[in-house]
């Protein structure tokens, strides 16, 4: 069978490994360093396993630049292009995955398109009725960065937008590239389908934002914030997982999914979508004042990175307490290896860590590191479990 798998990002290059095990798959994308690096058994994405598989295991893979190339006599036709959130607007930009599939229905009418980027509500029922075909289905991903290729070869379920005898075959394609047997697989309409992704993620920005606040009454009486999750966790109900504090969730999905389910409560009452997008922004507001009231007059970020394993700061939650700290007339120095940059608005990039550690009266992590333990005593963290 082949598949065409347009997009080379965590989502795409997942998805192609995954599914190159057992057909031919030829993935695209306008980036001609991502195309060849895939083509040189090399990942352009930091993730371990999808490194190793392009290495070392027998894939049916090539990649290419030429659209044409991939969707000639496809079968499935997979679209893990980005959608990322416009806040002008107010919603997910999906130029980027209506364009593929208009080129793609139009060249190939007998391929099913599958779409795996992320879109809101409603999307694949108005897609259906402009390209006049049933042949589109969304099936969302539920994957972390970093760990993409494992996700997709251990998937806690499979959700498909469809349930038709391709939408079958495809979620049996998802299963047989899998390293694991009985996955729960779900198939639904595609708005339901489009409604799990969000609300997923949606719950998982809340219950990160629930242990913040938590932490930030605790900050805020002098209490023990270590203690009361402990005990709240103990509780079977609720776990111990996801249960860290941060400075915030980011990234590339909580942020913008958060803000995609809220526009599709437009003219549905609602109280605690809106919550979950406004804690993150008072928890950020709330941090920078405690590292302000330090009186730290030089303060050092330690990494960008949303998260350890990393190399993605999109959105990462830091970036938010950094204006704050410049707003204020701090001195904000950086380190961060993946940033090339001299600057990011007005804060200073230092490519040294001995010299970076020196000159900081404080230093701020969102995650504790090994080359903070000589200078423990000056940096400002809430990792309180040493886990994301």
């Amino acid at each position: 069978m082949k598949i065409a798998v347009f997009g080379l990002g965590y989502v795409g290059l997942a998805n192609a490994v995954l599914l190159a095990q057992h057909n031919t798959v030829v993935a695209t994308d306008v980036d001609a360093q991502r195309v060849a690096a895939v083509n040189a058994g090399q990942s352009p994405v930091r993730d371990a396993d999808i490194s190793a598989f392009l290495a070392d295991r027998k894939l049916d893979l090539r990649a290419t630049t030429d659209a044409a190339e991939a969707w000639q006599d496809a079968d499935y036709i997979v679209i893990a292009t980005p959608t990322d959130y416009d806040p002008a607007t107010n919603a997910f930009d999906t130029s980027s995955v209506s364009a593929v599939a208009r080129a793609a229905h139009s060249a190939n009418p007998r391929a099913s398109i599958v779409i795996r980027s992320t879109i809101p509500v409603g999307y694949v029922t108005a897609l259906r009725q402009e390209l006049g075909t049933d042949q589109v289905f969304f099936s969302p991903e539920f994957l972390r960065e970093g760990l993409a290729l494992h996700d997709n070869l251990h998937p806690s379920r499979i959700i498909i937008g469809d349930d038709s005898l391709a939408a079958h075959r495809f979620a049996a394609l998802l299963q047989g590239g899998a390293a694991v047997a009985d996955i729960p697989t779900l198939f639904t309409p595609p708005a339901e389908a489009e409604a799990i992704k969000l609300f997923a993620n949606t719950y998982l920005a809340l219950r990160v934002a629930f242990f913040n606040e938590l932490d930030s009454y605790a900050l805020a009486r002098g209490l023990d914030s270590r203690a009361i999750i402990t005990g709240v966790s103990l509780d079977p109900r609720i776990g111990d997982h996801y249960n860290n504090p941060s400075f915030g969730y980011g990234g590339y999905c909580l942020p913008k999914d958060t803000q995609q389910l809220l526009a599709n409560y437009h003219d549905v009452p609602q109280n605690l979508i809106q919550a979950v997008v406004d804690a993150n922004e008072t928890r950020k507001a709330f941090l920078a004042r405690e590292i302000i009231a330090t009186g730290a007059k030089t303060v050092g970020i330690y990494r960008l990175v949303m998260k350890a394993g990393s190399d993605n700061f999109r959105q990462s939650s830091v970036q938010g307490i950094i204006s704050h700290l410049l707003a204020h007339g701090v001195t904000v120095l950086i380190y961060e290896p993946a940033l090339h940059a001299d600057t990011v608005g007005g804060a200073q990039r230092v490519a040294d860590l001995d010299a970076f550690l020196q000159q900081s009266d404080l230093i701020v992590a969102n995650r504790m590191a090994p080359a903070l333990g000589g200078v423990r005593h000056k940096v400002f963290t809430r990792d309180l479990f040493s886990a994301d």
